[in-house]
């Protein structure tokens, strides 16, 4: 009897919410990446700086890893390069401008020079043991950016890669027939960005938002302080030729901004005639009139330059009566509140602000509703996995897929972690492999858990009391020391600390304990502070035996 062979496709990230994004596609002994990116958390993830994938599937399964594909140079799409490369040394497949941001990254981690790193364009083929892999350009808010053809003997699976249909787009169109042709030879199952499945119609073309960022930079007398993603490439070059028809001199701060203005004037596709650019400490040197500044912190990042600009703190930019500051982004959902509070200081400051409600300067560069059915048109895949967006934006995308003629029982929204076994005629869920988030904190990968992010977060609600007891043998020979941070304020407390002063003495007196005093102090300590006050802060007992210390 012949068993039938079929394609396994994994996602580890990017299934019911806006990040990490990482896909994997199986066939036989040959497993194919796209994407490696990260999550930025919000503010119940204290401490937390990045949240990665979890790779236990790869690592274990590290002899079937063929490549990493990269589909764009967003760090939700390659922000996570560097802490898979440190699990898994794979090739590294990507466009010109990716590429570069990789290199920047890997370099900063010290794994540049191991790393196994190739450029791709649309023209390039990867041919693998049973798979191959091609690409075709897409439009999106930043250059080079693909989607992936993974060809494998029983069909054709399809990434579209984040995108858009842009007819008038600043960077080079996005050639139909290739997509349409990869439709005709055949698409076995397709997974396809949900991010704007939610939004009528088709998105505004960047270079309608080139054209309003001119007429606005036009209007103004004052600085002008444009807050916007740095990897938005098209974006940084929209404001540099407005800036620069102006006749202003831009200058840009933050590590990001610094990193991707650098890289794109390597690399070409950020173009301005010698002289335009300043360093920040060269601003005072020119009239107002004649600024632009570019900045980091669009999502109200709280050590982005533009969270320091607004508090007063950056060490060359200050807000002056009459200074415009642009936001040439949208706040990403859970970022809303950050945002305001930015715009409220900015305000208090004295600058005009000016935002994508007021003001027709930003547009995403994800598709709308009618392009999404047109990327499903053009394919026509057997099979669809809504990919790269929250719950309810899969399922928006899974009945436009019905309005265009797909069976609901063909598509398929799945977890992260979750298995979709794809043969050449049916498909149907198959188990699910690891794919707990993983938090980055410093230096540490995945020694964050969820216990000590609750002790985080008590720590912030609540505070923490410390109670330092000192006794020689059975004799307590002074008065517990108590030490409080974020609970209450000593001095204003004292009836109340000497409260908890006698009941630690009193239990410490007891003949009755059994096993771990330092434990039975800290619960009684706890029940008596919540029973008082109602507050549950983290609460330290140590007891310090001087006989035994000596």
């Amino acid at each position: 009897m012949t068993v039938e062979k079929n394609v396994k496709i994994i996602p580890l990230g990017g299934m019911g919410e806006i990040g990490k994004n990482m896909y994997l596609v199986e066939y036989e002994g040959e497993i194919v990446i796209v994407d490696s990116g990260v999550k930025f958390p919000d503010e119940e993830l204290r401490g937390v700086d990045y949240i990665i994938p979890d790779y236990t599937y790869l690592v274990k399964n590290a002899h079937k890893v063929k490549g990493l594909f990269i589909t764009h140079g967003h760090e939700d799409h390659i922000g996570g390069v560097p802490f898979l490369l440190k699990k898994l040394n794979v090739p590294v497949f990507a466009g010109r401008l990716a590429m570069g941001f990789i290199r920047s990254k890997l370099d900063e981690h010290n794994l540049l020079r191991d790393a196994e790193l190739h450029e791709i364009t649309e023209e390039s083929t990867i041919n693998l043991e049973s798979l191959k892999v091609t690409f075709f350009r897409t439009t999106h808010s930043i250059p080079d950016s693909f989607g992936v053809v993974i060809h494998s003997p029983i069909g054709n699976i399809v990434h579209t890669g984040d995108f858009k249909f842009d007819l008038t787009p600043t960077g080079p169109e996005q050639d139909l027939s290739r997509v349409a042709k990869v439709g005709q030879e055949g698409v076995l199952c397709l997974l396809s960005d949900s991010t704007n499945s939610e939004v009528p119609g088709f998105s505004v073309s960047e270079k309608k938002i080139g054209q309003n960022i001119l007429d606005l930079v036009r209007k103004q007398s004052g600085r002008i302080i444009v807050a916007l993603f740095a990897s938005n490439v098209f974006r940084l070059q929209q404001v540099i030729k407005a800036s620069v028809a102006c006749g202003r001199k831009v200058a840009y701060t933050g590590r990001s901004m610094e990193r991707a203005i650098s890289i794109g004037l390597e690399l070409g596709y950020i173009e301005a005639p010698s002289g335009t650019f300043i360093d920040p400490d060269e601003i005072s040197s020119y009239k107002n009139s004649e600024l632009t500044i570019l900045c980091t912190g669009s999502q109200g990042e709280p050590f982005a330059a533009l969270s320091r600009i607004a508090e007063g703190k950056h060490r060359h930019i200050h807000i002056e009566e009459g200074d415009t500051i642009i936001f040439s982004s949208s706040p990403i959902p859970g970022n809303v509140l950050s945002v305001n509070r930015i715009i409220n200081k900015l305000m208090k400051a004295g600058a005009d602000v000016i935002d994508n409600k007021l003001y027709d300067i930003h547009t995403s560069g994800h598709g709308g509703q009618e392009e999404l059915k047109l990327m499903l048109k053009l394919l026509n895949p057997k099979f669809l996995v809504p990919i790269h967006g929250e719950y309810r934006m899969q399922k928006m995308h899974q009945t436009l897929a019905m309005e265009c003629f797909i069976p609901e029982e063909d598509i398929f929204i799945l977890d992260n972690g979750h298995v979709l076994n794809v043969s050449s005629d049916k498909a149907y869920p198959a188990g699910k492999v690891p794919a707990r988030s993983v938090y980055v904190d410093g230096n540490g990968i995945g020694d964050v858990g969820t216990s000590l992010l609750g002790e985080r977060k008590q720590l912030a609600d609540s505070g923490i009391i410390s109670i330092l007891i000192f006794k020689n043998g059975e004799a307590i020979i002074r008065k517990p020391q108590i030490i409080s941070r974020g609970f209450v304020y000593l001095r204003e407390s004292n009836d109340f600390i000497v409260e908890i002063e006698a009941l630690a003495a009193a239990v410490i007196r007891e003949d009755k304990i059994v096993g771990d005093i330092e434990k039975h102090l800290n619960s009684v300590i706890s029940d008596f502070i919540y029973k008082r006050l109602k507050r549950s802060p983290i609460v330290v007992v140590k007891v310090i035996d001087v006989k035994k210390e000596k």
